[in-house]
């Protein structure tokens, strides 16, 4: 049935979840995704949030930028 995907219709498929989406959603969506992916990662390793420097804990609340 499905042979193989085309980069014609990836583009339909990035373009379709585009809209339902929206931009901004999409960014948070991989920000999260990625800081998953991390706490996943460092799980398999042994390491926990208190192994970690107090400086890479830090939220951007703090930052006044």
């Amino acid at each position: 049935m499905f042979k193989t995907v085309g980069p014609l219709e990836v583009i339909v498929i990035l373009v379709i979840i585009l809209l339902v989406f929206g931009v901004g959603r999409i960014g948070k969506l991989g920000g999260e995704l990625g800081k998953g992916i991390r706490a996943f990662k460092d799980g398999l390793q042994g390491k926990s949030s208190e192994d970690q420097d107090p400086e890479e804990n830090n939220d951007s609340k703090d930052d006044p930028s």
